[in-house]
């Protein structure tokens, strides 16, 4: 994939990576249902995943999301199609205005209202302390209250602002990783995240950014991505 924001070359580093996102703005972490277009297919071959021969793992682009999340002037989150990508600061308000408007305030009452009420109070809370705060404690409760979590990213309403990940006996990192979830006010500030614009003319903005960012996806596809 190629395009006026991006070259075709392949990035080596995270720092990299941090600069590609603000070239493009908008940049989904893997597969996005547009050929060539994520984070994954636009990294160097070293970057993937591999198996290691002692039966470990290597993939230094999930390992950079990390730095790239706190040092990248970007936000991250399940934004695409339930999915996790990044957006760029500059973006941001444009994609959250009208994610808001097509998501509405979770109702009162409702069991979102009341995990962005708890991760509110908080501040910021890892995924499994905000499950076992809001009562999701009993058995298959992970992959519902997860879903709750995604469909209240989806609407913008809690991001990721790092991960945190346990460490052995060494003192050494292991696994895939926490997020640590907060909302975008806590994260960037309110001011950050208004745009002096409608949500139409928000969308209307990404859309056409969208259509000279990937050329070669279809509206479909597009509408996918941002609805």
């Amino acid at each position: 994939m190629q395009s006026r924001f991006w070259n075709g070359e392949p990035f080596h580093t995270e720092i990299e990576l941090m600069q590609l996102i603000q070239q493009m703005g908008f940049l989904p972490l893997l597969d996005s249902g547009i050929r060539g277009y994520s984070a994954e297919e636009m990294a160097d071959d070293d970057c993937r995943y591999v198996v290691l021969p002692d039966g470990g793992w290597d993939w230094p682009l999930w390992k950079w999301k990390g730095p790239v999340v706190t040092e990248g002037n970007c936000v991250y989150g399940k934004f695409f199609a339930q999915k996790a990508g990044f957006i760029s600061r500059e973006w941001w308000p444009d994609f959250m205005n009208y994610r808001r408007a097509t998501h509405p305030q979770p109702q009162e009452g409702s069991i979102e209202e009341a995990i962005l009420l708890t991760l509110q109070e908080q501040g910021s809370m890892i995924t499994r302390e905000l499950r076992a705060a809001c009562g999701f404690t009993g058995p298959k409760m992970r992959s519902k209250f997860d879903g709750y979590v995604t469909r209240l990213q989806m609407g913008c309403y809690i991001v990721t602002e790092d991960f945190v990940y346990p460490v052995d006996k060494h003192n050494r990192e292991y696994g895939w990783g926490w997020s640590l979830l907060t909302t975008p006010e806590q994260l960037i500030g309110r001011e950050a995240c208004r745009p002096e614009r409608t949500p139409e003319e928000s969308f209307q903005r990404m859309f056409e950014h969208f259509h000279q960012l990937v050329p070669q996806a279809t509206d479909s596809q597009i509408m996918k991505l941002l609805k």
